[in-house]
């Protein structure tokens, strides 16, 4: 399944609310895009729908923010797929719930794939200074 959605800042809302409705209740989520495409924007829309006290940020230091006991997002910017084993974070996928994860490799992707989680993937490119295109890709479900 292939699903795409052209947004405006403002509307990155319904966007969120769209994925809610869309994922899986236990699904790894690679967000995709350029630097500043809008990633975290996303995920802190997401967030909030969920709770709206959540305070998103990214996780580019920390690696990985649990929002709840059932959802998590990482940032794995300049993070080799040998680091995330030995980081112990393969581990954390087994946890129930949505994990959103920034540039997660190709390699994290088929390997996460290959144990048979649910993989989605949205792609997030600018159209211009005030437009995004998401599209949503499902992957891998068991």
């Amino acid at each position: 399944m292939t699903k795409t959605i052209e947004a405006t800042l403002p509307e990155v809302d319904s966007v969120a609310s769209c994925l809610l409705g869309l994922l899986p209740k236990d699904a790894i989520i690679f967000l995709d895009g350029d630097l500043a495409a809008g990633k975290t924007t996303l995920m802190r829309h997401i967030a909030q729908k969920i709770d709206p006290n959540f305070e998103v940020t990214s996780p580019t230091f920390s690696l990985q923010n649990c929002y709840s006991e059932h959802l998590f997002h990482y940032d794995l910017y300049r993070v080799e797929f040998a680091d995330i084993a030995a980081l112990g974070l393969l581990e954390e996928f087994e946890k129930s719930g949505w994990h959103f994860v920034e540039w997660g490799d190709d390699r994290l992707k088929e390997f996460l794939e290959g144990l048979g989680y649910n993989i989605w993937i949205i792609n997030i490119k600018p159209l211009g200074d005030t437009k995004r295109l998401y599209t949503i890709e499902e992957i891998c479900t068991n």
